[in-house]
């Protein structure tokens, strides 16, 4: 017969693995917006592609976002399966409002908001260790900045490279190479975005062991979380997020395919040496940012700033927002307890 605390890891796997397949689905528009509004890929072949690479970054990147967000955010005593509950659903319930209003904000961010207010809801603040927030708050800013002035660079490059080459031609040479920037893009958005959920995973089990009275000493990522995290954010890349496809591929600024190009690689390169580092980088921040730079590089009228304060603003919000969701779920729960 089923224990209450097997049925409870069940259930919280299970809505961790929804969490991911939304991230997939919000973040559709981050791997293929821009190999879309550039006429590269139709809609269908550029999720296909996508999905694949979200899925083979499994074989490619150390998991040491993983470790971040499994043992440097919150406490492992604070770590208990209805506080990991509760930060999902204040993911979960962000990421859909935003996907509603078609604005780009960071899975990331609302999967730590959300686990960090339940876990400040169920310990207080002594849950929270300032280390592991230091660089994510720093990476939170510090993307789409990057991201900027390598897409502005990029172009900048590429522009003068190409300055006396028929349009053209470049147009034709660049929507090859766009597959290829795409596809390293989707590498980099899985290597980073399904290790966070790996991450809540492995600390879920570690606090199950300890619950039917095992002494775990340490927080372990097996293979079957590995597959099943890349398995549920490709198959959310696969159902799309046309809504916010629209915003970033063509509301922020109009794309051709050298643009695209220089922002998908500016992207992939911030997304690379994040992954490397440990850091659980925004995905969206960061190719927003590379559009942005892209946009600028034209002239600064080119870029709908209107826009990217919105999302700007949204991005603000997502941690206290899952975080205020998150506790506020943690607080009903703790009334059945």
């Amino acid at each position: 017969m089923m224990t209450g605390a097997l049925l409870l890891a069940i259930v919280a796997v299970a809505m961790a693995l929804v969490f991911d397949f939304i991230n997939g689905f919000h973040d559709a528009a981050n791997s293929i917006a821009t190999v879309v509004s550039t006429r590269v890929l139709s809609p269908g072949l550029a999720v296909i592609w996508a999905a694949f690479f979200n899925f083979a970054a499994a074989f490619v990147f150390p998991l040491t976002v993983a470790t971040t967000i499994g043992k440097g955010l919150v406490t492992a005593n604070a770590a208990t399966e209805f506080v990991i509950v509760a930060g999902l659903v204040g993911a979960i319930v962000w990421n859909l409002i935003t996907w509603y209003f078609g604005l780009p904000t960071s899975s990331s961010h609302a999967l730590i908001g959300g686990f960090a207010g339940a876990a400040v809801a169920h310990m207080g603040w002594r849950a929270i260790i300032p280390g592991g927030w230091v660089k994510t708050l720093i990476s939170m800013f510090a993307s789409p900045i990057v991201g900027l002035f390598l897409g502005l660079g990029l172009m900048t490059a590429v522009t003068w490279l190409f300055h006396r080459a028929i349009p053209w031609k470049v147009d034709k040479y660049f929507r090859k190479l766009q597959l290829v920037s795409a596809a390293l893009y989707s590498l980099g958005h899985g290597g980073n975005d399904a290790q966070k959920t790996m991450g809540i995973i492995a600390i879920l089990i570690f606090s199950y062991r300890r619950t039917i009275g095992e002494n775990p000493t340490d927080i372990h990522v097996g293979w079957w979380m590995i597959l099943a995290c890349h398995g549920a954010i490709a198959l959310g890349t696969l159902s799309g997020g046309w809504r916010i496809v629209k915003t970033m591929g063509s509301k922020i600024t109009k794309l051709r395919p050298v643009g695209g190009f220089c922002a998908e690689t500016a992207a992939a390169i911030t997304l690379f040496a994040n992954s490397h580092l440990g850091i659980p980088v925004s995905t969206t921040h960061t190719i927003t940012g590379a559009i942005t730079g892209v946009g600028a590089m034209q002239r600064l009228s080119a870029v709908r700033w209107g826009i990217a304060t919105r999302i700007v603003w949204a991005w603000v919000m997502t941690i206290p927002a899952s975080a205020a969701v998150a506790s506020l779920t943690y607080l009903v729960i703790s009334l059945f307890l």
